[in-house]
């Protein structure tokens, strides 16, 4: 069985981790074939939004502890291999928020660990209303340290960090309410909910949501006035855009917009 699904309509694609006797685990298969898939998300012109989900009865479960455990063994007492791993997950990660696409997680089951991490680090988030979420590393002594990097830029610090100290899973209802997840719906609306979410914004034009997206991480790490500098930089090269021109006109003259 192949780690991902990919299949794409009307500007979505949507890609399903599909390892779900391992609930999805971001192993090292796991993280090659994602890494790669992303990568060439970045040139790809037809795919104007990107759904995440998971096979089976989880989205996904963490790192693979078991290889984890294996790269222990290594003369070093597996610094190197783990080092390597979490800096490959970070890299990953940090792909998603720079893909010009944005990226829905559709969240079932179980997040959990850097399943969780993925969920906050993907730009959008619809959860069934069933699903569970965690940093709970610390309940087997492992601190969830590199979840906690997208966790904290989600929700609240004492929140966040209560989630981390205590292992505690909380569930979609107050997910959203932390803002870990925009919203929750029935189990079986999940796929039609997402999609839903996915058609409104593949229907905006591209190159304002690519702008929009690079200048929404880009000015979080700036002060105020650089914040303000950069965004309206980003405005006004938005607003050169020839179709920026088009979706204007159409709008005083209360018509379509008829994007090239």
């Amino acid at each position: 069985m192949p780690y991902l699904i990919r299949s794409d309509q009307n500007g979505v694609a949507h890609i399903e981790m599909s390892a779900p006797e391992r609930l999805n685990a971001l192993s090292d298969g796991m993280l090659a074939v994602l890494q790669a898939e992303f990568d060439g998300l970045m040139e790809d012109k037809e795919t104007r939004v990107v759904i995440l989900s998971g096979a089976g009865k989880a989205f996904c479960a963490g790192h693979d502890l078991r290889e984890m455990q294996a790269a222990r063994q290594n003369a070093d007492g597996g610094a190197a291999a783990l080092k390597d791993l979490f800096d490959r997950c970070a890299h990953m990660m940090q792909t998603i928020q720079r893909l010009p696409q944005p990226v829905i997680a559709q969240v079932h089951g179980i997040a959990t660990a850097a399943g969780c991490q993925l969920v906050a680090t993907c730009d959008l988030a619809v959860a069934a209303d069933s699903c569970k979420f965690g940093v709970n590393g610390v309940n087997i002594g492992l601190f969830c340290s590199t979840p906690m990097v997208a966790l904290t830029r989600n929700i609240g610090r004492k929140r966040a960090f209560e989630m981390l100290t205590t292992g505690r899973f909380i569930d979609a209802a107050e997910a959203q309410n932390l803002g870990l997840i925009n919203k929750s719906v029935p189990a079986d609306e999940l796929p039609q909910a997402t999609r839903a979410m996915a058609e409104t914004i593949a229907n905006k034009l591209p190159v304002a949501v690519k702008t929009g997206k690079q200048a929404f991480y880009e000015q979080a790490q700036m002060d105020t006035a650089d914040a303000y500098a950069y965004t309206g930089a980003r405005m006004v090269e938005n607003m050169l855009d020839v179709n920026t021109n088009e979706g204007i006109n159409a709008f005083l003259e209360k018509r379509d917009p008829d994007w090239s």
